[in-house]
């Protein structure tokens, strides 16, 4: 018999299928879908969320799932008022509850998540728990889901009861406890057969998570498919699939409406076409600028848990930027970067350095400008006093990604995206000094933003290194926008 966990029941309700390749063939699942990011977010809020109700009790983690059962019942008989990872099982099935808290005679479960709302699946995996719990014998009076506030400003010392809001799941838990044995039990009847289930890929293998064993059930679907024409909804997508329209050929052939640019991404790789290049709209976009002309490209981190005053939880926090200057055209290269101080809140002293880097007026540059211009807006709304020169800076930032938006400039390569990992590569793919895989440590945006928060409690040696790394990183996203530039000046040279 195949016993369930939370995490086992819940991907059960995603797809049961999962169930048996883990039994089965579990060297097919791929641990890429694991965010450790995520994953140690989750722990470090977990962690903060054992403290909430004052003096709590803790049942280690033990591969042996009989020593934290035992060491449960012996809180219990205790009268521990709060248990952290409380643990029990029913009918082979096991849970261990974020918090168990005692409430008179009865039991409170609260489960803690690091999301900012309420999602379905979390009602899954709380009436699993309580299935447990209350066929284990213990009296739940109470079931609440423990989440992240995302309208709490940190000001001054961290205060838990306004970071961390707690809703009653009672009604909704008891709610999906009719049908929860026959559930568990067609899922062990799943995850036990001889023959691997017959169900086919649908919205389910990305939700409500990206499922580990993806690769392995889509190893029918060709590399240009429905899936990878860049925007499209994934239900219409899925229900081409399931029309049998499944290749780029076969969507041409079939004659579906798309959108003029998802066709012309399918269109330039079924037959092969030369890039699109449209000069007239370049040439337009370059009129825009102006010299000096400034590269501008920020870092950041987004913790769940502030860190500093002014902060909210998962706010984007700029801790770095690489500026590249070019004073008019074909004039030396400058280049000028900061980065904060590990440990520190750098936001002051990147706003002011960036006042010190950028005139007010001047024209500058940046890739999906978006970000930028809403970081900047933030350190405006931080600091007052420096207000006036930051939204200048941000009233005069430009796109580089608009005419690859635009499909002013486009190649079947791109494969319908723009972003500038996409572009760079393509545009100079022998320029080793371009190449994000030959840098050391820092080798994209997600390794920047874990790279930066904690670095302070690092060897003074790996502290050195990070820094290091984090500043030839964020130097070579604006020394690519540089020579992107470069690259559209000389396509309208060519064809004047």
């Amino acid at each position: 018999m195949v016993n369930l966990s939370k995490s086992r029941y819940c991907a059960g309700l995603q797809c049961p299928k999962i169930l048996w390749l883990q039994k089965n063939k579990p060297d097919e699942y791929d641990d890429g879908v694991m965010n450790q990011g995520v994953l140690n977010t989750g722990n470090e809020v977990g962690d903060l969320a054992m403290g909430y109700f004052g003096l709590f009790t803790e049942v280690p983690y033990n591969a042996d799932k009989s020593l934290m059962i035992e060491e449960t019942r012996r809180l219990l008989e205790q009268k521990t008022k709060v248990i952290a990872e409380a643990s029990f099982s029913h009918d082979g099935n096991f849970c261990s509850v974020d918090i168990l808290r005692q409430v008179g005679d009865a039991f409170e479960i609260i489960e803690v998540k690091s999301s900012t709302s309420i999602k379905p699946i979390y009602i899954d995996d709380m009436a699993f728990q309580y299935h447990v719990l209350t066929g284990h014998g213990i009296r739940v009076e109470k079931i609440s889901l423990m989440h992240i506030n995302n309208q709490y400003v940190r000001q001054g010392d961290l205060d838990i009861k306004q970071f961390f809001t707690i809703e009653d799941c009672t009604n909704e838990v008891i709610a999906k406890q009719t049908g929860i044995e026959k559930q568990i039990a067609a899922f062990k009847e799943t995850a036990g057969q001889e023959t691997e289930p017959g169900l086919d890929i649908g919205p389910h293998c990305n939700a409500p998570y990206e499922c580990g064993f993806k690769r392995y059930c889509w190893d029918h679907i060709p590399e240009n498919s429905v899936f990878t024409v860049a925007h499209l909804n994934g239900n219409k997508a899925f229900d081409l699939y399931h029309k049998g329209i499944v290749s780029f050929k076969d969507i041409l052939e079939s004659g579906v409406s798309l959108p003029e640019s998802q066709r012309r991404q399918v269109e330039t790789e079924v037959k092969q076409l030369d890039p699109t290049i449209d000069t007239k709209e370049i040439r337009a976009f370059l009129d825009t600028l102006t010299y000096p002309l400034y590269f501008l490209d920020f870092e950041t981190f987004n913790p769940a848990i502030p860190p500093f005053d002014g902060c909210k939880p998962y706010m984007q926090i700029p801790f770095q930027y690489s500026l590249h200057i070019r004073q008019s055209p074909g004039a030396e290269l400058e280049h000028r970067e900061f980065l904060g101080k590990e440990g520190t809140d750098p936001r002051r002293a990147l706003a002011e350095t960036l006042c010190r880097d950028i005139p007010r007026t001047a024209c500058t540059l940046a890739y999906s400008s978006s970000f930028e211009k809403t970081r900047i807006t933030q350190l405006a709304e931080q600091f007052p006093d420096l207000s006036d020169h930051l939204t200048g800076i941000r009233d005069h930032i430009l796109d580089l990604m608009a005419p690859f938006q635009s499909k002013a400039y486009y190649c079947r390569e791109f494969k319908g995206k723009y972003s500038i990992k996409v572009v760079l590569p393509i545009l100079f793919p022998f320029e080793p000094q371009l190449n994000y895989h030959g840098l050391e440590l820092i080798h994209n945006g997600g390794e920047a933003m874990s790279a930066f928060p904690g670095l302070e409690k690092k060897p003074r040696e790996e502290i050195a290194a990070t820094r290091q790394a984090l500043l030839a990183y964020c130097r070579l996203d604006t020394l690519a926008m540089v020579k992107i530039l470069e690259k559209l000046r000389a396509i309208t040279e060519e064809q004047t």
